[in-house]
């Protein structure tokens, strides 16, 4: 019997993120943001502690700079019940940071990578990451150390009997190479938003991006932001609306859209359903600041969610 329902091998950090500044700062002046929040940051964790918010049995392997960074990434995980038993302190790296600087509808991301980039198959425990139903990648391209032999685990994982998912997130040198080809021959889920899905596909229409992905991997979700998402196996396609909220930040919703459709995949259900849950959950999401604050507040999951009774089940209390 599987340890975990889904595992994860990733990056982690702490996104500051800043509120009210002007799109355009010039040098030398002292702007001054109107908000500021720490919230735990990086594609990996999030999902990571959405899912253990969810109730589900997450165990997550990565590594951190032994600094307060690391620390606080952390137990904000362990607060939600994910494992993180086979994390590796890396004492003469640092962690990872994401400064987000909000401009209303547009926003600047700068990040230093640390240790994350650092991260590679030495580091990862493959009895702890097979002991789930499920194993799932994110930020392909930000896991500079790991991605070379990311194939060759995910075989692994499938010879192991897990299932499969993908989403690779943006790829900041623009090439969408290798060894995202061989990660397509491999994942049974493929969780793109829209234009990483024309990005991954080669392809100017998102009609033919999907098409192009559908006959790769088994399952396709697009995420397409407030408008919901598209799901498509084979030649059957379901368009899901989205829920329409009042966002405070939309920080992390694509990570919390897979935090939805993944439950719902994993409990068997209709696919149409898993992409109504990823919408639900990544409205959820976009309540509060960055992308794990809304999934801290139980009250705020179960009153939001009670529409969606599969995802409240068994939701973590603080």
């Amino acid at each position: 019997m599987s340890r975990f329902d889904i595992t994860i091998a990733g990056e982690i950090n702490l996104d500051l993120v800043l509120y009210g500044l002007p799109e355009q700062m010039p040098l030398e002046r002292e702007l001054i943001a109107d908000r500021f929040s720490l919230t735990l940051g990086s594609s990996s964790a999030i999902l990571a502690h959405n899912l253990g918010a969810l109730g589900l049995k997450v165990g997550f392997a990565t590594k951190t700079g032994s600094d307060p960074l690391g620390e606080i990434a952390l137990q904000r995980l362990e607060a939600m019940h994910v494992c993180v038993s086979h994390g590796i302190p890396a004492t003469d790296e640092q962690t990872g940071v994401t400064v987000l600087l909000h401009h209303g509808k547009t926003r600047h991301i700068l990040t230093y990578m640390g240790v994350m980039q650092k991260m590679n198959i030495h580091d990862i425990d493959l009895s702890f990451v097979s002991s789930s139903r499920h194993f799932h990648v994110s930020s392909l391209f930000l896991l500079k150390g790991l991605q070379g032999d990311l194939p060759r685990l995910c075989h692994e994982m499938k010879q192991r009997g897990l299932t499969l998912s993908l989403d690779t997130n943006d790829d900041p040198d623009d090439t969408w190479g290798e060894p995202l080809g061989q990660m397509l021959q491999l994942v049974d889920v493929l969780l793109p938003n829209e234009d990483e899905a024309k990005r991954i596909a080669r392809a100017d229409d998102l009609d033919t991006a999907i098409n192009s992905l559908a006959r790769q991997v088994p399952i396709v979700a697009v995420k397409c932001g407030s408008r919901g998402c598209i799901v498509q196996k084979g030649q059957s396609r379901w368009v899901v609306p989205g829920l329409q909220v009042e966002p405070v930040d939309t920080i992390g919703a694509g990570d919390s859209f897979n935090t939805g459709f993944l439950k719902s995949y994993l409990a068997g259900l209709p696919l149409e359903e898993c992409g109504a849950a990823g919408n639900a959950t990544a409205a959820l999401s976009t309540l509060r600041t960055g992308g794990t604050e809304a999934f801290r507040d139980p009250k705020l999951i179960r009153e939001f969610l009670r529409q969606t009774p599969s995802l409240i089940e068994n939701i973590v209390e603080q």
